[in-house]
């Protein structure tokens, strides 16, 4: 508006709405106005409606199972800490928490103990898949990623703080069967009832560094039951994680 030289106002007279209409296209970015007054409010300012609208050319696009993808992230580390904290705290019957080390879970949501006894307590089933902190993939990973913080500690830093939440129904953990350790550690997913959170992990980075795809359940045979599969194979064949609380 400031390059075409038009206040919010003149640019409602220009579109055919209210001014105050004009400034909550400004204040909320997830509004989408109706497609005759995108295309007129493109007009008046001289800019293609997919640059002031985006989000609206990425919906229209989506078919299929292409609708369950949520956002991406280049990313982990991009995909803010809320959209963690708001899915786990959203979740009324499966929690699955499918990281190899699943450590960061830890200090990135606020008292996720707490959220996770509350979780259970309401009826919700907490799994935790991990990586086997003495087992030879996990030896193998750590000398391809080489830093300070190695994988056997963070594998262990997680099972401290569920042997701190003691015993506890609906909450499991598990050590990802040895012939499926590969797969485990080369892609992490974490279920949030119709949600997930992928991360494939690139060669040589931590999890923080590698890509991270949020998804929602559309049907069967998208790509959020794919995943979803995937996570209860390696589940099926895994073994009772030593240290952690037992199951009741």
């Amino acid at each position: 508006m400031k390059s075409a030289g038009l206040s919010p106002r003149q640019l409602a007279v220009r579109v055919g709405v209210s001014g105050k209409t004009v400034e909550r296209w400004i204040a909320d970015e997830g509004l989408i106005p109706h497609a005759r007054n995108r295309e007129d409010a493109s007009m008046a300012l001289g800019v293609e409606a997919a640059m002031l609208w985006p989000k609206a050319v990425r919906d229209r696009l989506k078919t299929g199972s292409d609708q369950e993808i949520v956002q991406s992230y280049p990313y982990r580390s991009a995909c803010p800490s809320t959209v963690w904290g708001d899915l786990i705290s959203s979740a009324t019957e499966e929690l699955f928490f499918g990281g190899y080390t699943s450590y960061f879970l830890w200090t990135h949501v606020p008292d996720l103990p707490g959220v996770l006894r509350r979780k259970a307590a309401q009826g919700c089933r907490v799994r935790f898949l991990i990586g086997n902190p003495d087992g030879a993939v996990t030896r193998q990973r750590e000398e391809i990623e080489d830093v300070a913080l190695a994988v056997s500690t963070r594998i262990r830093a997680t099972l401290e703080q569920l042997t701190r939440m003691g015993e506890m129904e609906r909450l499991e953990a598990r050590f990802s069967a040895p012939a499926d350790a590969t797969n485990h550690v080369s892609l992490s997913v974490f279920r949030c009832d119709d949600e997930a959170l992928v991360t494939p992990h690139l060669a040589r980075q931590v999890g923080h560094d590698s890509p991270l795809l949020h998804l929602r359940r559309h049907g069967d045979r998208g790509l959020f039951s794919r995943f979803a599969a995937h996570a209860e194979e390696l589940w099926s064949r895994g073994t009772p994680a030593a240290g952690s609380p037992p199951h009741r």
